[in-house]
């Protein structure tokens, strides 16, 4: 077995096959990043909410400057641009601690992600000498224009226009539309159509002739972030500020998307941990029928969800990041080709970015949604944080990619992988129809919440079975057609969400079993005892939906049968467990792994 990390590899091995990195496993360095980021957020940034959420960009500005002072602007620049280039691990604790107020954070992962990286992965030397060093500073805020009134989703399909004239200078016309930073950005990333169909990306600096900024979107969260349409009429730029190659502007677009999607899942995790804190808090003092509300168990169980949700979110957000870093540690800095193979190591694992997206969104809609419930009326009142979390948290499903789009991805990208052969899924369909051509039923290991979590690895592989046996159904039925099933590609996308969610949750709980001991980790092994018995069940009905659209008559019964056979009654007392959970959040009074 290879030890760089494959993307998607949680389909094809099992449980625990590999190590991966956890929060656990941060070094020193990293914590204080994570402290460093966490109390400029508490300190410079919080008590200015109300000023930031009236339009103050002004003050939005000083304070990425004072961010960029903390050196956290700087996180991604490579050091010759003055910069920090940490690991990829780093940058996304750093993301975590920023995004508890999201206006805040929307602004700064505007800059910091999709509007620096870019250049700093396609730009040429001169153009990180021109723009890198002072983005790093915060003299220049960065900002992406990709989407326009007519194209969101269907990105390639912009009308913005540069042609080039006889003075080797390119006249761009067009608009652009929900541009992040807009209202303030010195340098923009702007994707034209050249020659009528060469998507290409431009870096266009704001007070260029011509460059316009419409008026502040009035929005329904994240309403400290600025955004604007951008008009550009007749702007003149040079040839030598078009970004990587003309016609290879789509290469710029998906890869910082596929970044974009997966700073996204981390960020929705910190602000889903500082929800949790507001709601367990707001649980402890609220009174009712003379005792607090998080004495009773309808709320408790409320938390322990909150609190499970996000364990899981956690484990697969920095699994990622410690298998991209992995796979970068291979790669030779002073390589010539080195942005492109930093760029395949990042594609490597689009699958898993595109998971963490929907998974993080809706996690973190989840928990908002939660957390106004156990308020109440309050919940609804804008005097309470809770208020402002439910609103700014709904952006999330919309950004980097709908999470429709995002989960039609998911199976595309997986069945594409697969039939290059860079995946060994049919070997596992194969491995599901032996398993089902053999009478002998294999046994099931004891449901108690032993030391190894055999039970709970043992179902999360019968997760992977159902999948699998479910996925070749449908490309049985559909084959090349199989893309234009959206309905069907919606369940598959579910049905492996919810295996790696599974996988990585039982592999970190496992590693933390090995090195705290059994008695030590009661949290994390309830926790994971619940998030894996709710996923089963999902993906069993989910199999079942799916097998029912597939076939019918006798055919459908072999089906149902077979599904039976594949899998098993979870048998866990999840009332029991979810108490247990709520015990531990509730008296830290906050999230606790």
């Amino acid at each position: 077995m290879s030890n760089i990390p494959k993307g998607c590899s949680f389909l094809i091995e099992e449980v625990g096959a590999r190590p991966i990195f956890t929060p656990e496993n941060f070094s020193e360095e990293q914590k204080m990043f994570a402290d460093t980021a966490d109390q400029f957020m508490i300190r410079e940034v919080l008590p200015h909410i109300k000023a930031l959420e009236g339009g103050d960009h002004e003050l939005m500005v000083s304070l990425l400057k004072k961010a960029a002072d903390l050196g956290l602007l700087m996180v991604d620049v490579p050091e010759d641009f003055g910069g920090l280039q940490v690991d990829k691990t780093t940058s996304m604790i750093v993301t975590e601690a920023i995004s508890i107020f999201a206006g805040f954070s929307v602004t700064f992962g505007a800059h910091t992600g999709i509007g620096s990286l870019p250049l700093i992965f396609f730009g040429t030397q001169e153009q990180k000498e021109k723009w890198l060093p002072r983005m790093a500073t915060g003299e220049l805020i960065a900002a992406y224009a990709l989407t326009e009134p007519g194209s969101g989703s269907d990105a390639m399909s912009a009308k913005t226009k540069a042609v080039l004239g006889d003075d080797g200078m390119y006249t761009i016309n067009g608009s652009k539309m929900w541009i992040t930073n807009a209202g303030f950005a010195d340098v923009f990333t702007v994707f034209c159509q050249v020659e009528g169909s060469k998507f290409t990306a431009f870096l266009i600096e704001a007070d260029t002739e011509g460059v316009s900024i419409g008026a502040e979107e009035h929005k329904m969260g994240i309403k400290a972030s600025s955004t604007c349409m951008v008009n550009f009429d007749n702007v003149k730029v040079p040839a030598g500020n078009i970004l990587g190659e003309v016609a290879k502007g789509h290469k710029i677009a998906f890869n910082i998307l596929n970044i974009g999607r997966f700073k996204l899942g981390v960020g929705t995790l910190g602000a889903g941990k500082y929800t949790l804190k507001l709601a367990v808090k707001y649980a402890k003092e609220r009174k009712q029928f003379g005792q607090p509300i998080s004495d009773f168990g309808a709320i408790r169980s409320k938390i322990a969800d909150m609190a499970v949700r996000l364990y899981a979110l956690e484990s697969m957000s920095y699994r990622v990041a410690g298998d991209m870093d992995e796979t970068m540690i291979a790669i030779d800095p002073k390589a010539e080709n080195y942005s492109d193979l930093v760029m395949k190591a990042i594609e490597e694992f689009a699958i898993e970015d595109s998971i963490m997206k929907v998974y993080g969104s809706e996690t973190i809609d989840f928990v908002a949604d939660e957390a106004v419930q156990i308020h109440g009326g309050y919940g609804y009142s804008s005097e309470y944080d809770v208020e402002r979390m439910y609103r700014d948290s709904r952006i999330n499903r919309i950004f980097e990619g709908t999470n429709e789009i995002n989960r039609m991805l998911i199976p595309g990208m997986v069945l594409k992988r697969t039939m290059k052969g860079q995946l060994g899924l049919f070997e596992v369909i194969q491995a599901v129809d032996k398993r089902l051509a053999d009478s002998n039923t294999p046994p099931i290991p004891s449901r108690a919440d032993d030391e190894n979590m055999t039970f709970v690895s043992f179902i999360t592989e019968q997760a992977k079975h159902v999948t699998m046996y479910v996925a070749n159904q449908a490309i049985q039925k559909h084959m090349a057609d199989l893309r234009d099933q959206q309905e069907i590609l919606m369940v598959l996308a579910d049905l492996i969400t919810a295996v790696y969610a599974m996988d990585s949750t039982v592999t970190r709980t496992r590693q933390i079993i090995a090195e705290k001991g059994f008695e030590k980790t009661l949290l994390q092994r309830a926790a994971t005892s619940i998030l894996v018995a709710d996923h089963y069940q999902e993906c069993k009905q989910l199999g079942l939906n799916l097998l029912c659209h597939l076939a019918e008559g006798e055919k459908l019964e072999t089906h149902l049968n077979n599904l039976d056979r594949l899998t098993c009654q979870t048998q866990i007392d999840l009332v029991s467990l979810r108490r247990k959970v709520a015990d531990i959040i509730i008296e830290r009074e906050r999230y606790a792994f």
